[in-house]
């Protein structure tokens, strides 16, 4: 079987101190979860939050950090994850405030690259996680295309699926070019609220993703963890996940 993990910030307001985060830990893997990854939660020991995942049986099959923290205080992040048995970590995006240029988005390139060397022979790799935002152009030129293109090979990608199919491109197709790049995969659906009609988030294999596509481009590109996320939505988060993994586990036969 695949192994699954559940993205913590979709349970970030009921997990806010280390006790919250015990209680979510036990409920994550009693749904069948194999891992989870770390973001949006309150403060919580290193330590302390180790001796949760081993208690209940859980990896740690990735975080989400800050760029600040990668750059300036990089050992500390490395030690945390190998006390964590964790290889994977990725910021959330980048979100500049300046116009849409592609000199502002080489020059996150190049930044990002540096931050990347300096993890380099420690066994922790960084990623990139995408929104939306990526695929407005910037002079003509796809912002998620240019990372893919030009950000080094240690670097890998955090592809979200739901972001993707709102920026109006293919999952699948993302998944794939990013083939060994791709350690983990964000597993987001999407439908359409109604009577605005707009996109929303909803339980994997509730909504008008191509499941069945998506699953086959993550066999080929390698994917070693699915993580399920859900940002915001209709179901209370906890009964989310829970219906997010039934329906990987049991209708996609991941």
């Amino acid at each position: 079987m695949a192994l699954i993990a559940a993205q913590m910030y979709t349970l970030r307001e009921v997990c806010k101190t280390p006790a919250q985060i015990a209680t979510a830990c036990t409920k994550v893997k009693k749904m069948g979860y194999d891992g989870i990854q770390l973001s949006g939660c309150g403060e919580i020991a290193p330590l302390e939050l180790k001796k949760i995942l081993d208690g209940e049986g859980l990896q740690m099959a990735a975080t989400h950090v800050g760029l600040d923290e990668m750059r300036d205080d990089t050992a500390r992040v490395i030690d945390e994850h190998k006390l964590w048995n964790c290889q994977y970590t990725a910021i959330g995006g980048f979100f500049p405030k300046e116009a849409w240029t592609i000199a502002l988005w080489e020059k996150f390139i190049a930044d990002f690259n540096a931050v990347s060397r300096k993890f380099a022979g420690s066994g922790i790799t960084i990623g990139y996680h995408n929104h939306h935002h990526e695929f407005a152009p910037a002079e003509g030129r796809i912002p998620l295309d240019m990372l893919i293109g030009r950000l080094d090979p240690e670097i890998w990608f955090e592809i979200d699926t739901h972001w993707v199919a709102r920026g109006g491109a293919d999952p699948a197709a993302y998944i794939e070019k990013v083939a060994g790049r791709i350690p983990c995969v964000h597993f987001k659906d999407m439908t359409i609220a109604m009577p605005d009609r707009t996109p929303k988030m909803c339980e994997i294999g509730d909504g008008n993703q191509n499941w069945p596509r998506i699953v086959q481009s993550c066999r080929y590109a390698g994917v070693k963890w699915y993580i399920v996320e859900r940002d915001a939505g209709d179901l209370d988060p906890f009964d989310s996940l829970a219906r997010s993994v039934f329906n990987m586990r049991e209708k996609m036969g991941l």
